[in-house]
């Protein structure tokens, strides 16, 4: 099955509204039907859903979670994720909405196993990266787990951990992407025409602040 996003649609929210997720409690992000709780930003063609995933191909897009009224601060993170091969993309976390470019606010993490980017998967992009030998493979749907406690970071692929970094004290958000421990949202992202992502099972649980 395979279901094509009208240019123009953008989120579709609960008709009751946004729900916040439960502290301590895992909540699932998507239904695998539609795009229910998300918003693309530019290019909304970049985005399908297939056999229960987000699929991202084509154009610079991003997909952004807007279906909770609450911030995400502290919180566990975790997805399916497959790539085809010379495939690039990413999951940002501590982000929001803006309707194209590059994500300025949050993290990347990245996602890419063979694509021509030294940057490789279960790094963050360019503050902890993992260079050259990705912990994943194309074909192969792999665990993709993102923990944020304080001002510490843990990335995990296939539950090995790929990234581990604590944010010095001080630190000052860039002038092109701030890549400063805050809170916001989550997005997931269509690099280019060439690369084909996958992203199911998307989960996400609250920590105390």
């Amino acid at each position: 099955m395979l279901k094509r996003l009208a240019a123009g649609a953008v989120v579709g929210l609960l008709l009751v509204g946004v729900v916040s997720a439960a502290e301590g409690e895992w909540k699932s992000l998507m239904d695998g039907k539609s795009f229910d709780g998300w918003k693309i930003s530019e290019n909304p063609d970049s985005w399908s859903i297939e056999d229960g995933a987000f699929v991202a191909k084509g154009n610079r897009s991003h997909l952004f979670y807007v279906g909770d009224d609450k911030p995400f601060k502290n919180f566990e993170f975790k997805a399916k994720v497959k790539t085809d091969k010379n495939s690039n993309g990413g999951i940002y976390f501590h982000t929001k909405f803006q309707d194209s470019g590059w994500p300025k606010y949050g993290f990347e993490a990245q996602v890419n196993n063979t694509h021509g980017d030294r940057k490789k998967t279960g790094g963050i992009y360019s503050v902890k990266d993992v260079i050259d030998n990705s912990p994943a493979k194309d074909g192969e749907w792999f665990d993709y787990y993102i923990k944020v406690d304080g001002k510490h970071i843990v990335i995990k692929i296939n539950g090995e951990v790929s990234a581990d970094y604590t944010e010095p004290e001080g630190a000052k958000p860039g002038k092109d992407f701030t890549r400063v421990l805050d809170k916001g949202t989550f997005a997931l992202q269509a690099h280019d025409p060439g690369s084909t992502v996958w992203f199911k099972d998307i989960e996400v649980k609250r920590l105390p602040d």
